[in-house]
């Protein structure tokens, strides 16, 4: 039976859409006549050389030498693309500079709005770019930042991604252990970061952890110091260190470093359930490909539209957004609290800004839907069209919602993919129907399929989400990562030479699909990855605390729970006292997206017998399986752990 569309378009939005401009384009230029987007995407994935060679051709990637062939080796991992191609990611966001609309429209808690323009963007971006080459940065070179979703984090990516350096960014709300988990591993030369931060009403100050930065980071030879909350703080306040201000003077003329497709353009972190974050590195032209791609394909976007999608720097989405400005798309971007002083404050800066296409993590929608907010009552959202969802599973209710409260109008486009492919898998399309809760097809150039556990493809049942092809934006490699294990076993481990995403999905008989949460033990929570390993870190260094169990009970339909399972030392009790103290570790030491809901006293941690905890068990067995079918107890070294965990079960499914 088939379910009943939420939302149509109307032919005129088919005929203005991206997607058909582009069917149009194969059929005139290529010969290539599409009935449907299904029969478009069996070709973009059954041709790859092709299909990557045309969004090449259609979008006219500026290079500075062109590509010998499209698509050298085709293997997973280690694919060959644009063999002897070199451009850099830069050339394609200025070339849409203009005079006509702004390049960036900044908002924050305050309520003002600040265009930058795109003039003055390039002016500054050249400046920098200029004081960094002083400063001796070349190709290659690591320049990291601790800075918030600020049109100065956009230049200073944009200085050092045009200089061949490669970048890192995490928001200034995470604590030092995890930023330097991330920046350590990459050994940079420059850290961009701010004095400090306001959110939710409050300032925080930040001066001190930018100094641990600093004694923590040996191979730093200079601080850039921006004065975001303190205009009287001062660089020579800390060691080997400068003010941003006295960076951007002058009229340099911005000089572009050609580099090869595959040159390292950022680096980001995607956490495991083991061992430090992953620094995934990606390269110029793979992300310049995939993101014109997603886009302008899939988010029809264009000159004439207003991006915005809520971020922290810290998630890749902030790299997916400034994305827009690749197809000439103005980003707004917002820097607070986006429920402060309501959940109707992203709303209104929306209204304000004439956004168009509005985005945020799942839980953001939730949350308005659980506060009452009706956004088109308080906001005036006249101008936008479309509303995209992500970072975990949307369920019916909130499409109700958007549908009921932002607009009957807009087309509602969620999207799935993740920081380590950087783009989605799964996402939408403007020339389709959207059905509640489902995404609307499979992504162009991205072969995806639902697989049990034996490695053969299902259609409407759930398996893991794999990718069957490679694509361009893959990562590189992982940086320190000799041999290439760690990327391996992160992806190829469970199907040889095919990428095993760590999602659980159920593509329907239509091409629709669900997203039901992550298969894997990694926490996920509003958007925000962080590998066990490292919450373990920091409660078991806690005097009090020999040693944790943490689970995310993210699942489609449910609100995100997640319970921290704690061995105390011997003669030691888990009272609030030491629950408040575990809880402001975490906050201060990790991220405040990752405090636990509850925290539990138990005897031991369920592991195996070669010592690892049971995370991805204990996770299937509290979301309702039977435990005979998620754990062997003759593997494991001490079985009778595992009651605690199925009494802990029946409580959660009876309500208790």
């Amino acid at each position: 039976m088939t379910a009943t569309p939420a939302w149509v378009p109307t032919a005129d939005i088919i005929r203005r859409a991206k997607v058909t401009h582009y069917m149009q384009y194969l059929r005139e230029k290529r010969g290539l006549d599409f009935k449907d987007y299904d029969a478009l995407w069996r070709w973009s994935v059954d041709d790859l050389p092709a299909f990557w060679d045309s969004i090449w051709q259609y979008y006219d990637i500026r290079a500075y030498s062109p590509p010998t062939k499209i698509l050298g080796k085709r293997t997973m991992p280690g694919a060959e693309w644009f063999p002897g191609a070199t451009l850099n990611y830069i050339d394609q966001v200025f070339r849409h500079r203009s005079s006509a609309r702004p390049a960036i429209i900044a908002g924050n808690e305050a309520g003002a709005l600040k265009p930058l323009a795109w003039a003055d963007l390039e002016q500054q971006v050249a400046n920098l770019a200029n004081a960094l080459r002083g400063m001796g940065i070349q190709q290659g070179d690591r320049v990291v930042a601790f800075m918030p979703n600020i049109p100065e984090t956009i230049i200073a990516f944009l200085a050092a991604a045009s200089l061949g350096a490669t970048w890192s960014v995490c928001s200034p709300d995470m604590g030092p252990v995890s930023v330097l988990d991330r920046f350590k591993q990459i050994s940079p030369k420059i850290l961009f970061a701010v004095d400090g931060y306001r959110y939710g009403g409050k300032s925080f100050d930040r001066r001190e952890v930018v100094r641990e930065l600093q004694q923590g980071l040996p191979t730093l030879e200079k601080l850039v110091l921006l004065q975001n909350l303190d205009p009287t703080v001062r660089a020579a306040q800390f060691d080997r260190a400068v003010d941003w201000a006295g960076l951007l003077t002058g009229n340099a003329k911005l000089a572009v470093e050609p580099v090869p497709f595959d040159h390292p353009l950022w680096v980001v972190y995607s956490s495991g359930t083991t061992g430090i974050p992953k620094p995934m590195v990606h390269g110029h032209g793979g992300i310049i490909l995939e993101h014109v791609k997603v886009m302008g394909i899939h988010n029809d976007l264009g000159p004439d539209d207003i991006y915005h999608w809520f971020s922290s720097t810290s998630w890749f989405m902030w790299n997916l957004h400034i994305a827009g400005m690749l197809v000439g798309t103005p980003v707004a971007i917002y820097d607070g609290n986006p429920g402060f002083p309501d959940w109707g404050a992203l709303w209104r800066f929306a209204g304000k800004a004439s956004v168009t296409l509005f985005g945020a993590g799942a839980a953001l929608f939730l949350s308005c839907l659980k506060a009452g907010i009706e956004p088109k009552k308080i906001a005036d959202l006249s101008k936008l069209r479309a509303v995209g969802s992500t970072g975990s599973p949307l369920p019916p209710e909130g499409y109700r919602w958007i549908y009921d409260n932002v607009g009957a109008q807009v087309w509602l486009a969620p999207m799935s993919g993740g920081t380590d492919p950087a783009t989605a898998f799964i996402g939408g399309i403007p020339t389709l129907p959207v059905v509640l809760g489902e995404m609307q097809v499979k992504c162009l150039g991205c072969k995806v399929a639902a697989f049990d556990d034996d490695g053969k493809e299902i259609i409407d049942e759930v398996g893991e989400l794999v990718c069957t092809e490679p694509m361009p934006s893959m990562p590189l490699y992982f940086w320190n990562d000799p041999g290439g294990r760690r990327y391996h076993d992160s992806y190829f481990d469970m199907y040889p030479g095919i990428w095993r995403h760590g999602d659980w999905i159920k593509f329907t008989p239509s091409g629709g699909s669900i997203v039901y949460g992550r298969s894997d033990a990694t926490i996920k929570r509003h958007g925000i990855r962080m590998g066990t390993a490292e919450i373990y870190r920091i409660v078991e260094e806690i005097p009090e605390i020999v040693d944790s169990l943490v689970v995310d009970l993210e699942y489609l339909g449910r609100e995100s729970y997640m319970p921290l399972f704690v061995v105390p030392r011997p003669g030691t009790a888990l009272d609030e006292a030491l629950r408040a103290k575990i809880k402001d570790r975490i906050r201060t030491g990790l991220s405040a997206r990752h405090v636990p809901n509850d925290i539990f006293q138990i005897d031991e941690v369920p592991r195996t017998l070669s010592g690892k905890k049971l995370e991805l068990p204990i996770k299937k067995l509290l979301l309702g399986h039977s435990i005979n079918k998620v754990a062997n107890s003759d593997s494991m070294a001490n079985p009778g752990s595992l009651a605690y965990f199925e009494a802990f079960a029946k409580r959660r499914a009876a309500g208790g």
